[in-house]
């Protein structure tokens, strides 16, 4: 039998530390496969490891853990870990969420790994629910300070740094070192580079506007002319009067689904 993964993220050394400790003797089966520091790391390490359980701080840099849990859309078990005893727990318990306090209870967490344990058994495996999306989203309201979005994208084209309104972004592609923005204005199409990773830009775009369809692609959807399923793993964007193709992971063609 394959062992269960895990994935922990929190910004202070300690508490990660202790968490990971506490989870090592009452889970000692249980494989830890990443570490993250903030938001935006837990999430690029959910992509690459798929881990089925992830703790997370629900206050980090970049992405907060309630943002990194949107996110996930319940493609994995998520466990809070928190330090603060507010009104928050009791709609963390009102939701079924787990969580766990910091400095974390021996006797606390053996009971969050007990529920756990029983959730990850194949028949009670189930995707979030709409309430368990509604309840993210009124937590990131409660905990979490309002993100405005990044009005500009400073791009390099030669020698020129241009100024680009980020509504004029048609996608965002990443490699090894660059970020490729291709965008269209009022005189026509045009593309530049960006040393800002594609991880870091989605702590500052509108998640509702730019869409994440790739671990290296990021795409306005109001772009998007369709969706073409080319076959059971396989998926490609058309954009509306461009050629390009664009690939869609399988973690997001959840966003695709016909009516």
């Amino acid at each position: 039998m394959n062992p269960i993964t895990a994935l922990i993220a929190d910004d202070e050394e300690a508490p990660r530390a202790q968490l990971k400790a506490a989870l090592q003797q009452a889970w000692p089966e249980l494989e830890l496969v990443a570490e993250a520091v903030n938001g935006v790391d837990a999430w690029d390490a959910f992509l690459e490891h798929e881990p089925q359980l992830c703790f997370l701080d629900i206050r980090m840099p970049g992405l907060s853990g309630i943002e990194v849990a949107q996110r996930i859309q319940g493609r994995a078990e998520v466990v809070f870990v928190t330090a603060y005893g507010d009104h928050a727990l009791q709609a963390f318990e009102a939701g079924a969420v787990d969580y766990v306090m910091k400095p974390v209870d021996p006797a606390r967490l053996a009971q969050t790994v007990a529920r756990l344990k029983q959730r990850l058994q194949p028949a009670q495996a189930a995707p979030a629910t709409p309430d368990m999306t509604a309840l993210l989203a009124q937590l990131s309201q409660q905990l979490l300070p309002a993100r405005r979005p990044a009005p500009m994208i400073q791009a390099s084209i030669g020698k020129e740094v241009r100024l680009i309104p980020v509504e004029q972004v048609v996608y965002f592609e990443s490699d090894a070192r660059y970020t490729r923005v291709v965008y269209q204005d009022e005189a026509g199409p045009g593309e530049a580079l960006i040393r800002t990773p594609l991880k870091e830009l989605l702590a500052q775009l509108d998640e509702q506007q730019f869409w994440q369809v790739h671990r290296s692609v990021i795409v306005n959807h109001r772009h998007i002319a369709s969706a073409l399923r080319v076959d059971e793993g396989t998926m490609v964007l058309s954009l509306r009067g461009r050629s390009e193709k664009l690939p869609v992971s399988r973690h997001f063609q959840g966003l695709f689904k016909g009516q």
